[in-house]
């Protein structure tokens, strides 16, 4: 009865959800096997990876990034969010820089998607057009992605 108390106790103050992925990160830490070398990654997988990382951190996943870090071979340094966006090609302001990339990148396909496929025809033609050639694997550049405005 008493361990029912400790348990409710933590999940009311929010702990628990930490305790876990802590557990967890540290067992995937003792699992991981630091004599086999990471795979290289690509720039568009480096990128992928930090534009997660960034959301994770935002979101206090701590633990959940400590593991991407340790899985992917990321630096335990972020790269600057400056690099990202001029990587990216993504406008960045103020409103922008209080939240993630992938929160703006997000937010500028849902509004892609309310406005209708009349309204901004040739933008959206354009960036369908880029998504199709890098999921065919055509496109292998970096910044791959159009300028995201009006956030």
């Amino acid at each position: 009865m008493g361990n029912l108390v400790v348990k409710d106790t933590l999940e009311k103050r929010g702990v628990m959800g930490q305790l876990k992925a802590r557990v967890r990160a540290e067992v995937f830490e003792a699992l991981d096997d630091r004599s086999e070398p990471k795979p290289v990654l690509s720039p568009e997988n480096l990128l992928i990876n930090e534009l997660i990382r960034e959301y994770l951190a935002f979101n206090k996943y701590r633990y959940t990034a400590s593991v991407l870090t340790a899985e992917t071979g990321l630096s335990d340094i972020p790269l600057d969010r400056s690099f990202l966006t001029k990587e990216l090609n993504v406008v960045d302001d103020m409103n922008s820089q209080s939240v993630p990339i992938l929160y703006g990148i997000l937010s500028h396909f849902l509004k892609e998607h309310e406005e209708g496929p009349c309204q901004r025809v040739e933008n959206v033609s354009a960036e369908k057009q880029t998504f199709r050639n890098i999921l065919r694997g055509r496109n292998t550049k970096a910044s791959c992605l159009h300028q995201i405005k009006g956030q």
